[in-house]
């Protein structure tokens, strides 16, 4: 394992050990290293990409917006391609909240989430995008399996 030096100023590396210690890691190392994967991925997945992905699309919305809940059905059929499950729950007399599991070409994966956070009423939405690969696991049945994409794997 190669060994880097960093200098933080007194404030950032107290907020560093708090959020260390409210995350559960055992040491500052373990920390970087999870935060440097998490940002590594993040900025590859921003690059125009053709590549796959699997997603969670998260959004809070006012299901009395005119129209809304008929907008987002609709999406979600012409996008069926890419919606593996979607998982709605009522928070309200006025609000709802929808998990839709995603998968697909990224850059349609990215398009889609955007046309769904974008419809006026649709409040607090997230895309958060996990890169895969084809699995090199051959079996019999005909769906294809998808592997995370990760590059840099912790040493065992």
């Amino acid at each position: 394992m190669e060994r880097i030096t960093i200098s933080l100023e007194p404030e950032l590396a107290e907020a560093f050990d708090a959020l260390i210690a409210e995350r559960g890691y055992r040491s500052r190392s373990e920390a970087v290293r999870d935060l440097l994967r998490h940002e590594i991925e993040t900025a590859r997945l921003r690059k125009p990409s053709h590549e796959q992905c699997v997603a969670a699309l998260s959004y809070l919305f006012n299901h009395h917006q005119r129209d809304l809940g008929d907008r987002l059905t609709e999406l979600h059929h012409d996008h069926h391609d890419l919606t593996v499950s979607t998982l709605h729950a009522h928070l309200d007399h006025d609000h709802c909240i929808e998990c839709a599991i995603l998968r697909g070409p990224t850059d349609s994966v990215r398009r889609f989430a955007d046309a769904v956070i974008t419809q006026s009423g649709v409040h607090h939405g997230s895309l958060n995008l996990i890169g895969v690969e084809r699995s090199a696991d051959t079996h019999t049945h005909s769906h294809p399996h998808a592997e995370p994409h990760i590059h840099y794997r912790p040493r065992r």
